[in-house]
C-alpha cells in the first residue's frame, strides 16, 4: 500500500489526504460525549494507516480534546500526528486578551506548547473587528505560539484583502468538489499569486458522491447534519438530474480505472494545483475507508477524463456566490452544526444616535477620529433617504488598512459602508448611487472590479473621479446615498 505523500503549508508538512473530525460533533449532539481514551483509540487507528493529519475545531464536540489525548502519547517521538485546528469566535470587540484566552483554550485542549496549524473564521465581514483578530493571531504566530496560520471559508476578495494588509496566511480551508466549483474561480488566482493554499472539504459532499446513490432517487428524509448541508449544494447546483449526471460520469471514470466514485471526486480536487489537501470526514466508531482512499495514489486522471468532467460541468449551475457565502449570504446551506446561529448573534458594530440639529433624522458614526476633527457623521437616515459619508479604509480610530492596494481597500470600504446602512435599517442593495474618488487612474480597473462583485447585480448610478491626492495615504474614498424601499408600487 502506497503512503499518503506530504504537502507544505508554509512551514508545516501535513498530509494531502487529512482525517477530518467534523462529524464528532453531529455524534454528539445528543449529548452523549466520546470517552477520551477510546476516542484517541479511534484517531490511533487512522495515525498507524498513515492518515497523521487531523482537522479539529473548538466546535466540533470534543474532537480537539480526542486529538490532544493522541498526541500526547507521541509528543516524545520525532514523527508525530499533526492536528489543525480552528478558532471561531462569535463577532464582537477582538482585543489582544480575547485573541489570547481563544489560543490558549486550543492550546490547553490540544495538550501543546504549540498549534501546527490556526485556522480563524470570521461570520460576517461587516464587522470589521476580523482584521484586528487577525493581526493579533499574527503576533501570536510571531512569538511562536502558532506555527502556521490560515482561515476557513474566506472569498476571494477578503482573503486578498487579508494578505494586503500583512497578514501571513498560508492556507484556506473552503469547500471544493465536482459539484461546488467556486475554489477554481477568483479564489485560486489570489492563491496562487500569493502562495496561499486551499485545504479542501465537502469534496464528496457528505457522501453522496459515491456509487450508494447512483440512480437512486432524491432523498425525502436526511438525518445527519452533514447530508442536510450538502443536500442543499446539490438544489444549488442544478438539483438532483443535474448532480445524477455527473455521478454518472464519474462512475464511468472510476470503471475505467477500477476505482471508486470517490476515489474519482476526490481526485479531481487533488489535481488542482493550488490544492494542499483534501480532508475526509471520519464517523469514529462506525465504518472506515482507509484502504479504498489509499487507492487516490495509485491512478491519475488523465485528459479525456478532465474533459468529460468539463462537458458534464454543463448540466449543473454554479453555486452562486463566492467560497464562504453560504455563510454570510442567502440562501445559507449551511447547517445548524455548523454554528450558523451565530449569524443571529452578531452585534451592529456601529450604534444608531439621534440627530442634534433635527428630530427626524438618526446617524451612525464610526469612531475615526475625522469624525469629530471634522464634525460629520459616518452615515445619516433621514426619512426613508440614507446618505454615506465619504469612507476610507480605517480600522479603528486611525490605521489605514492595506497601504498601497487600492482593491483591497475598495472591499474595506464597501464592508464598512454596508455596516452603516444595516445600523439604520438598510441593507448594500438599497444603495442608488456612489461616487469613487481615485488618487491613481491606473487602479481604476482593480477599484471598479472590487465595486463591481458587490454591485454586479444592484447597478447603481456611479461616478468614478481622479483626484489629485486625499487627505491621508489613502488610495480611494467612497460615498454612496441609500434609498430604502417602502411597499408602495410605482405606477
Amino acid at each position: 500500500m502506497k503512503k499518503i505523500p506530504l504537502t507544505s503549508i508554509g512551514g508545516l508538512s501535513i498530509h494531502q489526504l487529512i482525517t477530518g473530525l467534523w462529524q464528532v460533533a453531529d455524534i454528539e449532539k445528543e449529548g452523549h460525549l466520546f470517552d477520551p481514551e477510546d476516542g484517541a483509540n479511534e484517531l490511533e487507528q487512522y495515525y498507524h494507516d498513515g492518515f497523521g493529519t487531523f482537522d479539529t475545531a473548538d466546535h466540533y464536540g470534543s474532537a480537539e480534546l480526542l486529538a490532544g489525548r493522541l498526541l500526547a502519547r507521541y509528543q516524545n517521538e520525532q514523527h508525530k500526528p499533526i492536528a489543525c485546528t480552528k478558532w471561531c469566535p462569535v463577532p464582537g470587540q477582538m482585543t489582544k486578551e480575547v485573541v489570547r484566552i481563544g489560543v490558549q483554550e486550543r492550546l490547553d485542549r490540544l495538550g501543546v506548547q504549540q498549534l501546527d496549524l490556526l485556522q480563524f473564521h470570521w461570520w460576517t465581514f461587516q464587522h470589521p473587528a476580523w482584521l484586528d483578530a487577525l493581526h493579533e493571531l499574527a503576533e501570536l504566530h510571531e512569538r511562536g505560539l502558532i506555527k502556521e496560520l490560515g482561515v476557513t471559508n474566506f472569498d476571494a476578495t477578503h482573503l486578498h484583502l487579508a494578505l494586503a494588509d500583512g497578514i501571513p496566511i498560508r492556507s484556506n480551508q473552503v469547500s471544493f468538489s465536482l459539484l461546488d466549483r467556486r475554489a477554481g474561480g477568483s479564489l485560486k488566482e489570489v492563491c496562487v499569486h500569493h502562495a496561499v493554499k486551499i485545504l479542501a472539504y465537502g469534496t464528496l459532499c457528505g457522501g453522496f458522491l459515491s456509487k450508494r446513490w447512483l440512480g437512486q432517487g432524491d432523498p425525502e428524509k436526511i438525518s445527519d447534519w452533514s447530508r442536510m448541508k450538502y443536500r442543499r449544494f446539490i438544489e444549488s447546483s442544478g438539483g438532483w438530474n443535474a448532480f445524477q449526471s455527473i455521478l454518472s460520469a464519474v462512475e464511468k471514470i472510476a470503471q475505467k480505472h477500477r476505482v471508486s466514485v470517490a476515489n474519482v471526486a476526490t481526485k479531481w480536487v487533488l489535481s488542482q494545483d493550488h490544492v494542499a489537501a483534501v480532508i475526509i470526514g471520519a464517523r469514529l466508531g462506525e465504518s472506515q475507508h482507509r484502504h479504498n482512499n489509499m487507492e487516490l495514489f495509485e491512478f491519475e486522471l488523465d485528459d479525456e477524463d478532465f474533459q468529460s468532467l468539463e462537458k458534464n460541468f454543463e448540466e449543473t449551475t454554479p453555486v452562486p456566490g463566492d467560497c464562504g457565502d453560504e455563510y454570510r449570504t442567502p440562501p445559507f446551506l449551511t447547517a445548524t452544526g455548523d454554528l450558523s446561529q451565530h449569524l443571529e448573534q452578531v452585534e451592529k458594530i456601529f450604534v444608531c444616535n439621534p440627530s442634534e440639529s433635527r428630530d427626524d433624522a438618526i446617524k451612525v458614526l464610526s469612531g475615526s477620529e475625522w469624525e469629530d476633527v471634522a464634525g460629520y457623521c459616518r452615515a445619516q437616515r433621514i426619512g426613508d433617504l440614507i446618505v454615506v459619508s465619504g469612507t476610507t479604509a480605517t480600522a479603528g480610530h486611525s490605521r489605514i488598512v492595506a497601504k498601497g492596494d487600492a482593491a483591497a481597500q475598495t472591499t474595506f470600504i464597501l464592508d464598512k459602508i454596508a455596516a452603516a446602512l444595516e445600523a439604520l435599517g438598510a441593507s448594500i442593495k438599497d444603495i442608488v448611487r456612489t461616487r469613487i474618488y481615485l488618487v491613481n487612474v491606473e487602479d481604476t480597473l482593480a477599484v471598479s472590479k472590487a465595486h463591481g462583485r458587490v454591485f454586479g447585480q444592484i447597478k447603481p448610478a456611479n461616478t468614478l473621479l481622479q483626484v489629485g491626492g486625499l487627505v491621508g495615504d489613502y488610495l480611494v474614498e467612497i460615498e454612496a446615498d441609500a434609498l430604502i424601499r417602502n411597499n408602495n408600487s410605482l405606477n
